[in-house]
């Protein structure tokens, strides 16, 4: 439905017959973090994402899950993760 709250004329995933769904009843602006993202929309009372209504909350676990413009690291390249009892089992048949 088109946003009548912070984005008016735009279209929005939030919005119901009754108003804004989210909690507030408004979307809230983007967070520091979200600077670069593809999913920034300019509103005439600011900055809004256009996948989230609160951006500060998918930032508190360290990485938004849409940001666009970061990438998460995934530790060093060529470097694979060694399941323990896998590594027990191996050790075990070369003696």
């Amino acid at each position: 439905m088109i946003c009548t709250t912070v984005k008016p004329g735009t279209e929005c995933g939030f919005m119901t017959k009754t108003g804004c769904g989210y909690t507030g009843g408004a979307c809230l602006p983007i967070v520091e973090q979200c600077e670069g993202c593809q999913r920034i929309t300019e509103a005439s009372q600011g900055r809004y994402c256009v996948s989230y209504p609160n951006p500060s909350v998918k930032w508190k676990t360290n990485h938004c899950n849409f940001a666009t413009h970061a990438k998460l690291d995934t530790g060093a390249p060529g470097q694979t993760k060694i399941n323990p009892l896998k590594a027990s089992k191996r050790g075990s048949k070369k003696k």
